[in-house]
């Protein structure tokens, strides 16, 4: 082989490399994108809720409300447009977990059970980020915090009285509240229960102090859900859709209790420790696209 033919294969060679990155490398990128966009949501929320805890805003917001915040912002189509692209990205990864294995969770009861969560989770970041590209659509008639939350909690409403118009509507409420107070016990579970430290490649110096965020950030997050859990129980046992609420207004409703305030503030600190964590995934977490996984 003559000197020039070495020297074009190899220029094609890299071009390849970089110029057409593996499947691999660019689902990789995608989902710690992903994980990122998850840390900014949960972030927000939880600095806009410690906000509202300590009466510097009027409510607390839930994961939704800190695109209707970002929405506020200069420049909010482009940062909206960039967090619900970040959103998708995460979903996808979850369904490389859930329906491919990608964690190498197994087929045994406790793997099943652990995809099963991560397909629900896939579900809730796929509704998120279908509700922040409807605020795209709804931009020009950009609204206060306070009428976003009351919007969001008119339409949970009619979602709950169209379930109620079915055939066991009441029954098909209680579940749907059960499956939200099991999202959240389940959350609270895993934070005294997993090894979080084991996903990760972080300097072993730093996973310590990962794995506190990560134990405060899950607890609080499975905290936030059982007042919505509860709200929508008590919805289907009333058959009273207007008992149906949001995060948000769930945990409004927690702080006017005695102390809740003081409440408020730790879920607000726990949910921004969530977000931290997410971007220490985002980073260090260790990301293994199926190897059997092909397109094309």
């Amino acid at each position: 082989m003559t000197a020039a033919k070495t020297f074009r294969r190899a220029i094609a060679d890299i071009g390849r490399i970089v110029g057409r990155p593996s499947l691999a490398t660019l689902l990789e990128g995608a989902a710690r994108i992903g994980y990122g966009a998850r840390g900014f949501v949960y972030l927000s929320a939880g600095a806009l809720t410690l906000l509202a805890a300590t009466d510097r805003i009027g409510e607390a917001v839930g994961t939704s409300g800190a695109a209707g915040w970002l929405a506020e912002q200069p420049f909010g189509k482009v940062w909206l447009v960039l967090l619900g692209l970040g959103l998708w990205a995460f979903v996808g990864w979850r369904v490389l977990q859930a329906v491919f294995d990608a964690d190498h969770e197994g087929t045994d009861l406790k793997g099943w059970t652990t995809r099963a969560g991560q397909a629900v989770s896939g579900l809730f970041y796929g509704l998120l980020a279908s509700g922040v590209f409807e605020y795209l659509d709804e931009f020009a008639e950009a609204t206060d915090a306070s009428s976003a939350q009351a919007e969001s909690v008119a339409e949970n409403q009619e979602k709950a009285a169209a379930l109620l118009a079915l055939p066991f509507g009441e029954a098909l409420l209680i579940v749907a509240g059960l499956t939200v107070l099991g999202v959240g016990v389940g959350n609270i579970v895993r934070a005294f229960r997993d090894d979080f430290d084991d996903a990760l490649a972080c300097p072993k110096a730093f996973c310590g102090t990962a794995t506190a965020l990560a134990r405060a950030g899950y607890a609080a997050r499975g905290f936030a859900y059982l007042p919505l859990g509860v709200f929508v129980v008590l919805a289907g046992l009333h058959a009273r859709s207007g008992e149906v609420t949001t995060t948000a207004a769930a945990l409004d409703a927690l702080e006017a209790q005695p102390g809740g305030s003081v409440i408020l503030g730790l879920t607000a600190a726990g949910l921004m420790a969530f977000g931290a964590f997410a971007f220490v995934e985002a980073r260090w977490r260790r990301i293994r696209p199926p190897r059997d996984l092909k397109i094309g």
